[in-house]
């Protein structure tokens, strides 16, 4: 059976969204099954019209019983000073039931993300986001330098050792570059080689 990892996000102008695009491509590179899932919004229509917001990509809204039944999870998050969006933590903090019985220990999980500027705080959103993974038990898979253009200084770049990652400007108007996107790819390939290691390795 291949190994099955879950895509989740939260994307309001579709900067992560379409990073999640480039991940899913990695991962499916890698034999691995891949789905992209959001997580629910906890914003009203009215505030996310007056925020300009587009219509949601169209990907179904993941459940937390619906995390039980993959090897992994790819989480895409944007920024919010420094750390995840209140929409993430809203799904994360559901998961209680699934922490009190153990249902995610053992599985894998990655970042990726998105902030208005260079310096607007993807390594600590991963930094508070592996609490979450530790508590449940879940293996953290760093993205590493795993691919070149982290080491390009010629322009501006998002990601780091603990994802790929876009630059947005703070009114969105950047859109996720060439690199960034490869880099995207890149992670999920690699992600995608660790689970299927270990699927292979415990005769899952």
């Amino acid at each position: 059976m291949a190994a099955k990892v879950y895509i989740i996000i939260y994307t309001m102008y579709h900067h992560i969204y379409k990073l999640a695009l480039e991940v899913q491509k990695g991962l499916e590179a890698s034999g691995v099954e891949a789905k992209i899932f959001q997580v629910p919004e906890t914003l009203s229509e009215e505030l996310l019209e007056k925020l300009h917001a587009p219509p949601k990509p169209d990907v179904p809204v993941i459940t937390v019983d619906d995390l039980k039944e993959a090897d992994g999870f790819l989480f895409g998050i944007p920024t919010r000073f420094g750390t995840m969006p209140a929409q993430i933590k809203s799904f994360l903090d559901a998961t209680g039931g699934l922490w009190s019985s153990g249902a995610l220990a053992g599985k894998f999980a990655g970042t990726f993300f998105s902030t208005a500027s260079q310096h607007g705080g993807q390594e600590t959103t991963a930094f508070t986001t592996v609490t979450y993974f530790a508590h449940h038990g879940i293996i953290y898979v760093p993205f590493g330098f795993a691919n070149a253009h982290l080491f390009d200084n010629s322009e501006v770049i998002g990601g780091s050792a603990y994802g790929a990652g876009t630059v947005t400007n703070g009114d969105g108007s950047r859109q996720p570059s060439e690199k960034e996107l490869e880099i995207a790819q890149t992670q999920g390939k690699n992600f995608g080689n660790v689970i299927k290691t270990y699927k292979a390795g415990s005769g899952n």
